[in-house]
């Protein structure tokens, strides 16, 4: 009881405050099994604010000068977008053990989020129907898809109706519908358009004449980005290719990124698209010797020395982890909540693997195979690296687990770990030689072939 009259008192002094400043936004909320000890707001790939949680895992504050838009809220290792519009005071309360499902706002502006996040916990559920479905014919997935999307019209409508929205959040809201299903119908193309004549092409496709390339306003927006790289995927082929086989290559993101310079308006828009298709490159691996080359055509579409900055980085950080090299040097916590450095991690050949405290299936999953492969492996040590900083009960979970504290170890900097050690899955396997150089600096510990890099000499 005492919690809600607290969250009631804060609603309280936004409101007032509102009154006061109608372009004052209020955001808080609260983490529930919290797995850091802060929440991070983003705007367009920008940090904006990080804010600390008090000892009751809350956070909030007033902010007098943000912009209305979409923003997202991170709290190591997941996030989701949150809209905020001037006059906002939203509360979030968030269960970090089950991230996207616990989201429920309330307050001033929760309504729009509130809908959004139904919107994208339906679109999950939804996966495996949709699945099973793209065997039908391209006139039966069309009409499965008008369907679903008529449903989801009808819930804005009423939402609309009852909440009355502002232009821009109305805007926003119905992109929150409209575009996922119009990714699904690229995605069925991808599957199934190989070889369509151009009459059945022109059919199919007709959807996109009441879709725009240049929505600046939805430039980092997930469900239009993710809309946008599918529609990128489709024009990147010819007719007759199959898209597994050609995703892969880099003719194949090269061609995107020519696609993006002549057909996307908005150099916003076309810097962020440009973007991710330079992580999605670079992030293959197999393509490494080949990155220059793209990384040339890269200079011809983007416009931002940020954006620049930061793909040399990831490019520069994939060096340094090949192999042959020095692990970089990393500063770990240990189970007793030291600070040591991972240079002294290694006394013989060494499996570094990742987990997270908010994936616990995960994290049991991988410790059955990492006792296993201790068995079947002594000759190497095997450590674990939590990707977020240890709290109380780490080592109760491990004394229930079976698993020796001596062998676990925490980043203390996500951000900063993660991009020295290429982080990207929780399934990553690294393997390092007695004197901390890499053998292996890409493996995929959850794959069966990961034990085939341990029996390499």
């Amino acid at each position: 009881m005492k919690n809600i009259f607290i969250i009631l008192f804060l609603f309280l002094i936004a409101s007032c405050a509102k009154e006061e400043n109608p372009n004052r936004i209020f955001f808080g909320g609260q983490i529930v099994n919290p797995s850091s000890s802060f929440v991070t707001l983003y705007k367009d790939n920008k940090t904006i604010d990080s804010l600390k949680l008090n000892e009751n895992y809350r956070f909030f504050k007033y902010y007098d000068s943000l912009e209305s838009g979409i923003y997202k809220i991170e709290h190591i290792p997941e996030y989701q977008s949150v809209f905020l519009e001037k006059g906002d005071s939203i509360w979030a309360r968030i269960n970090a053990s089950a991230f996207d499902e616990s989201i429920v706002y309330s307050g001033k502006g929760a309504a729009k989020n509130n809908f959004m996040m139904d919107l994208h916990l339906n679109y999950e559920d939804e996966i495996s129907f949709l699945s099973s479905k793209y065997s039908n014919d391209a006139q039966t997935f069309n009409s499965i898809i008008d369907s679903l999307m008529f449903e989801k019209k009808k819930k804005w409508i009423l939402m609309d109706t009852i909440n009355k929205l502002t232009p821009f959040a109305q805007k926003i809201t119905q992109a929150a519908y409209i575009y996922p299903y119009a990714t699904k119908r690229e995605r069925y193309a991808l599957l199934r358009g190989t070889n369509w004549t151009k009459a059945q092409d022109t059919a199919f496709f007709s959807y996109r004449k009441y879709l725009s390339l240049g929505e600046t306003d939805l430039a980092f927006f997930d469900p239009y980005i993710t809309y946008l790289l599918n529609y990128l995927n489709n024009k990147a082929l010819d007719s007759a290719q199959y898209y597994f086989q050609n995703k892969e290559k880099i003719e194949f993101n090269i061609k995107r990124l020519q696609l993006i310079k002549k057909n996307i308006s908005g150099s916003v828009l076309k810097n962020n698209l440009a973007r991710a298709v330079a992580f999605e490159e670079l992030l293959n691996f197999e393509n490494h010797d080949m990155h220059e080359t793209f990384l040339r055509q890269f200079l011809l579409v983007n416009t931002s020395n940020a954006y620049l900055n930061e793909v040399l980085s990831l490019h520069d950080d994939i060096n340094n982890m090949g192999k042959g090299r020095k692990l970089p040097e990393l500063f770990l916590q240990s189970h007793t909540l030291d600070r040591i450095s991972s240079n002294k991690l290694f006394k013989k050949k060494t499996v570094l693997y990742f987990w997270s405290q908010t994936q616990m299936t995960h994290y049991r999953s991988t410790s059955i195979k990492v006792k296993e492969l201790e068995a079947e492996y002594p000759n190497y040590a095997f450590i674990g690296i939590c990707i977020q900083p240890f709290n109380e009960i780490v080592n109760q979970v491990h004394k229930m687990m079976g698993i020796d504290p001596n062998s676990q170890f925490a980043f203390t900097d996500f951000d900063a770990a993660s991009k020295k050690w290429v982080i990207t899955l929780l399934n990553k396997g690294i393997i390092i030689d007695e004197n901390g150089k890499i053998i292996e600096g890409f493996g995929n510990f959850s794959s069966s072939s990961f034990i085939k890099l341990l029996n390499k000499k």
